[in-house]
């Protein structure tokens, strides 16, 4: 039995401490309670939920170490969400003070209610940072407003919700690319879940405004997928703000980035985990997939364990069996906590993976451990397994993809443009999609369209990238909607969401107006409305059968004669342009008849005297479509590359004679190598575009450094280069790069080095075809976008021509900057080659990029063309966008609001790209046509039927 301890006798003072200033034995021993008690109080608070705590010790009657205990314990069962009146909010947790009040009025509303099918024609008040009201009369919206507000007439505009991006590296890969600002994977282990996103967040990167300018206003911002686990991501807005910190841009963050343990009071919030399987995980660390899904078995189960042993100390807690635990801290680990709560359910795992077996083994881990799969990314082969995904613990995962971004690497190779709606038809949840900058995010609702094309569902298509997401992000009770008490996060287009070219005319991320000033032109009513979209179900159905490898193969018509009818315009290729030969009306449509891949007739059915043919030709009804000229691609190493990450597919690498030495046997270092040398036939990505009307493709060699050699051009369609005119040109142009090339050489050698080569030509294959350029008889291509390099570039031209006397072809390819200095480009006949048709400021020479509308009156296309200067656009290193060409072209023309006619946009992507690339001049019907059904070349709601090829003699139907 311990000794009391003496009281205080009444009228003696009680000292705390000695004579000579130092606590009393007595004091110390007296204060023990008192610091256990605020010892306890304090770990309550600060490890464990404070009120549970205070509940627990106070009402219950327990110590301070039993309560904190009970406290945390508890914390174990909460799950993440809103608070319960989060609903009844008043301000947004992000509102501005000073942000004006705004009523929109008179907008055409796509609220994602009724499964995306709600369409409301109202007004919308935003005010304190949320959406305060929708009704039909903005007198009783503003009612009991105070202060000053602004309306803002939609004029019966489409109004969506903000677009959310489900998968994206703003910030922790910024634009311009530097190396000091990469933040996106770690190479320190494959399994880490500890990483956070937010911890290389930058809030310089040029792309947020760009993508805000696209629509989008929330993003989820993940690590990379070199790693099995890489770590968490976070959920951001994308308006700057006054703080300019990363933390600030956060949309609720989750309580963990400001203490190690769980805040004690407030609802849990929802955190986000990426993991990655298949090749970029094993291939970084030398791995197989049995080593990853190894790596990954072995971080869950050291997870499960810590999980086992918090569940059976709160075991004992929850029994009040407080001695079994005295003295035992509380069982967790800082690295491992975040996997733990995998676990407990408390975070959105998002998993990059691609093939069926990658997906089936995921499956089978979450049931292994049993934790919830949020989205499947990228998942090109998801379409051909979605009992697979259905058998994922908890409920089946979303699918987060591309659209029409396939066959970069063997694991998407057999990805399928008809994904999204083979997906929904099973019942799962698709998202588009941007992986930024791997795509550009601001082109996001591009994918949705897309998808919408090839059958997606209007209602799916728009929530693919609102309302879906939001839901997927865990975020789906203030974004990805149109209602009251939601954030004030819209946009106003100034077309239907899904018509091609849809642009922001307004933006609004928290109530406030991002758009200072929105450059749109104004579209056709058909725009307005819903778009016609071609039936695609028996190439959806193809698809699945085949595996996503269905046959490419063109069929030629059966009979020497085609008769094409109901054809709404046609549309004729001359030496240097393209020209509207016809154009019918709705009650007096066109014929085309063709022998022999030769246009016998085009025009009314009388002038052609249809009825002679007596049923001898094959018809083709284009139901108000069209015929035009087959359109060129540049740009990407088509026919050279087969799978753009695997070494084996494809041509490989020219020699640079600025970096290595060249053999001998080749020529040394004149030696020019020709791309028609190493061509490959019948690739998909080239049947595809030729299925999409690109007919012919110029490649030059690939190379990786200044030097890259001869182009060539060749026909997309055959199948064997011994084919008839399957080589259209064997030689184009010579082709050099002058860039930045890191460790090259400087950008004054290479461009010494092509003064050099045109005013004192080598002997050799390399001096003969550099006379030829000096000669005028052969182009230069030099594909660079600094603007300081293309001036360089337009003296360096006067200075040849006035030592040589002649004119020199001089074409830039990729020019992003060239609108710095179209003026000079014009006067000084230089042509451009837009790599590619919409900007981005990929590198530090490309960051004075034009980026059209909405942020500018015109695009650079339009600025080049004012000042006289040719101009062709391509498609930049993804093979298989080569196939979105016509749309490219389609949208250029739309943003120019009528000074680019459909005759133009189409000479943008056939006569201009072969004239800036050394095309030989042939006579119009030697040129391949493309016949579409529904509508012409441009439109989205056409699709191609057939190429009428006079140089193979026959006509293909597709």
């Amino acid at each position: 039995m311990e000794k009391a301890l003496p009281r205080p006798v009444a009228g003696t003072p009680f000292r705390l401490t000695g004579t000579r200033g130092f606590p009393t034995r007595r004091t110390l021993l007296g204060l023990i309670p008192a610091i256990a008690c605020f010892l306890g109080i304090w770990y309550g608070f600060a490890f464990g939920q404070g009120i549970k705590f205070w509940e627990a010790y106070t009402t219950n009657r327990l110590s301070p170490q039993a309560a904190a205990a009970v406290s945390r314990c508890a914390h174990l069962h909460d799950k993440p969400g809103p608070p319960p009146n989060f609903s009844k909010r008043t301000q947004s947790d992000r509102y501005v003070p000073g942000t004006k009040p705004v009523l929109l009025k008179n907008a055409k509303i796509w609220s994602g209610e009724k499964n995306g099918t709600e369409v409301l024609y109202a007004d919308v008040l935003l005010d304190k940072g949320i959406i305060k009201g929708i009704g039909r009369t903005s007198l009783k919206l503003v009612k009991g407003l105070k202060e000053e507000y602004e309306v803002i007439d939609a004029r019966n505009a489409w109004v969506t919700p903000g677009i959310v991006d489900l998968h994206s590296h703003l910030g922790t890969s910024p634009s311009p690319g530097l190396a000091g600002a990469e933040d996106d994977n770690s190479i320190h282990g494959i399994t880490q879940p500890w990483l956070r996103a937010v911890d290389g967040l930058h809030t310089s990167d040029d792309a947020y405004e760009l993508s805000i300018a696209g629509g989008v206003t929330s993003a989820l911002v993940l690590p990379g997928s070199l790693n099995a686990i890489g770590g968490q991501g976070i959920t951001i807005k994308l308006r700057k703000t006054a703080e300019r910190s990363p933390t600030a841009m956060l949309l609720e963050a989750p309580y963990h980035l400001n203490t190690s343990f769980p805040k004690p009071d407030g609802p849990l919030r929802w955190r986000q985990m990426k993991h990655a399987c298949g090749e970029n995980p094993s291939s970084y660390y030398g791995n197989t997939r049995m080593d990853t899904v190894w790596a990954f078995r072995k971080a869950y189960d050291t997870a499960r364990q810590i999980k086992l042993q918090q569940d059976a100390y709160c075991a004992k807690v929850e029994a009040g069996k407080f001695n079994e635990i005295t003295d035992k801290p509380y069982p967790e680990d800082l690295q491992w906590e975040a996997l733990v709560d995998v676990l407990r359910g408390r975070v959105k795992v998002q998993v990059h993976c691609y093939e069926a077996v990658d997906l089936d083994d995921i499956v089978r881990l979450s049931n292994e451990f049993q934790f919830s799969i949020a989205a499947f990314h990228h998942a090109h082969e998801a379409y051909l397994v979605p009992d697979v995904l259905k058998r994922a613990y908890g409920r089946p995962p979303a699918v987060a993809m591309f659209a029409s971004l396939f066959k970069y690497k063997r694991e998407a190779y057999r990805g399928s443009e008809f994904a999204p709606r083979i997906l929904a038809e099973h019942g799962l949840s698709v998202v588009l999609k941007s992986d930024h900058p791997v795509t550009d995010s601001r082109y996001l609702l591009y994918q949705a369209q897309q998808a919408y094309l090839y059958g997606l569902p209007e209602s799916l298509a728009i929530a693919s990238v609102t309302s879906t997401p939001a839901s997927i992000v865990g975020m789906d009770h203030r974004i990805g909607y149109v209602r009251e008490g939601y954030d004030a996060d819209l946009v106003i287009w100034d077309s239907h969401p899904l018509a091609l070219g849809a642009t922001p005319k307004q933006v609004f991320i928290d109530g406030i107006p991002q758009l200072k000033k929105a450059y749109v032109t104004h579209k056709p009513d058909v725009f307005q409305h819903t778009p016609d979209v071609p039936n695609y179900d028996k190439e959806a159905k193809a698809a699945v059968e085949y595996e996503g490898l269905p046959p490419l193969k063109p069929k030629a018509a059966k009979t020497g004669t085609v008769l094409f009818t109901n054809v709404r315009s046609i549309f004729i290729r001359t030496e240097d342009s393209v020209q509207e030969s016809f154009t019918g009306q709705d009650t007096k449509l066109g014929v085309v008849i063709v022998k022999n891949g030769k246009v016998l007739c085009s025009g009314t059915q009388l002038a052609c005297d249809v009825a002679s043919l007596a049923g001898d030709a094959e018809i083709v009804d284009l139901k108000g479509g069209s015929i035009a000229p087959g359109l060129t691609t540049f740009g990407t190493a088509l026919g050279l590359v087969e799978i753009t990450q695997e070494l084996s597919t494809q041509d490989g690498f020219v020699f640079d004679p600025l970096t290595q030495k060249v053999p001998s046997i080749l020529g040394g270092d004149t030696a020019l190598v020709r791309a028609v040398d190493g061509l490959q036939f019948g690739t998909r990505d080239a049947l595809t575009a030729y299925h999409d009307g690109v007919t012919t493709a110029i490649t030059a060699p690939v190379g990786a450094g200044f030097y890259a050699g001869l182009s060539t051009t060749f026909t997309t369609g055959v199948l064997n280069k011994l084919d008839d005119e399957a080589i259209v040109q064997d030689v184009n142009a010579v082709h050099v790069t002058i860039r930045h090339f890191g460790t090259g050489p400087s950008i004054s050698t290479q461009v010494g080095t092509l003064r050099r080569l045109l005013l004192n030509p080598p002997q050799g294959q390399a001096g003969e075809y550099f006379q030829g350029i000096v000669d005028g008889r052969v182009t230069l291509v030099v594909n660079t976008d600094s603007a300081d390099i293309i001036a360089t570039l337009v003296l360096l031209k006067k200075e040849v021509e006035s030592l040589k006397g002649n004119s020199i072809s001089l074409t830039v390819a990729g020019g992003l900057e060239a609108h710095l200095v179209a003026k000079e480009l014009g006067e000084a006949g230089v042509g451009v080659v837009q790599l590619p048709a919409r900007p981005f400021p990929t590198t530090w020479e490309r960051r004075r990029i034009l980026p059209g509308h909405p942020l500018v009156e015109q695009n650079s296309v339009e600025t080049l063309l004012k000042h006289n200067v040719t101009v062709g656009v391509g498609v930049e290193d993804e093979i298989s966008q080569v196939r979105n060409t016509r749309f490219d072209i389609a949208w250029l023309a739309l943003d120019a609001g009528g000074s680019i006619s459909k005759a133009q946009a189409i000479a943008l992507g056939s006569t201009n790209v072969d004239k800036l690339l050394g095309g030989k001049a042939k006579a119009a019907e030697e040129y391949d046509l493309v016949a579409t059904e529904g509508g012409d070349l441009l439109d989205f709601s056409s699709k191609v039927k057939a190429v009428i090829s006079l140089k193979r003699g026959l006509v293909d139907l597709l």
